[in-house]
């Protein structure tokens, strides 16, 4: 899966400063929900997200499971502020699920 947001400069800092230190809880969170090789990427002022789903967990699985825990829900009280949503990205969602193209094993 990858996914887009942008990220306005001014809030750059902090939110480095953030994924410095990811919360334990947060990364167990998303490892349970079936998540793996989670990368996120910066570039001017665009993150981009890149992760892998579990073949048994379906994405709307694995963001339902993710989004039902206390831990990731202060979490993104912190990090959600900081981003800018894509024009078109669905009600509900913070970034914006990007459509595989092509894909080279």
């Amino acid at each position: 899966m990858a996914q887009r947001i942008d990220l306005p400069r001014s809030n750059q800092e902090e939110y480095l400063r953030l994924h410095r230190a990811v919360w334990p809880e947060v990364e167990a969170t998303l490892t349970h929900a079936g998540i793996r090789n989670y990368s996120i990427f910066l570039v001017d002022e665009h993150l981009f997200a890149y992760f892998e789903v579990d073949d048994a967990t379906s994405l709307s699985e694995a963001s339902a499971a993710i989004a039902q825990d206390p831990k990731t829900q202060q979490w993104w009280t912190l990090t959600d502020p900081l981003q800018r949503r894509l024009e078109g990205t669905p009600d509900g969602e913070q970034w914006l699920t990007l459509k595989e193209i092509w894909h080279l094993d």
